[in-house]
């Protein structure tokens, strides 16, 4: 089974990554990586340089950042690949676990659907 891991979080309170951290994420993913199941991560460019395609009523609009009012956003993301959805919840955790108490941030684990 694989699962994306959406990293959530608020991008006027999220501190600045320091180089302590992301040694501590770079061990995890290694982790993840050894035990053959991480098969993709990456951090995601600013909110500040996304582009938005909306469509209403048949008409598409695009609208280019920033956003104002993006209070939550997808920071990032990594794709697992689990037996078992207990599995794919004990690796979120300690992705999370890597974070310090000063980050508030959220993961959304959802299975990918796969063709029968």
């Amino acid at each position: 089974m694989r699962y994306m891991m959406l990293i959530h979080l608020d991008p006027t309170t999220a501190p600045e990554p320091d180089a302590a951290l992301m040694d501590r994420v770079g061990k995890v993913i290694e982790e993840m990586t050894k035990a053959g199941v991480l098969l993709d991560t990456n951090g995601l460019t600013p909110v500040s340089e996304a582009t938005t395609i909306k469509q209403s009523g048949g008409k598409q609009t695009v609208i280019d950042g920033p956003y104002t009012e993006s209070k939550e956003i997808v920071g990032g993301y990594c794709i697992l690949q689990t037996k078992t959805k207990e599995e794919a919840v004990e690796w979120t955790s300690r992705f999370l676990d890597v974070h310090g108490p000063e980050w508030e941030i959220e993961v959304e684990l959802r299975q990918i659907a796969e063709e029968a």
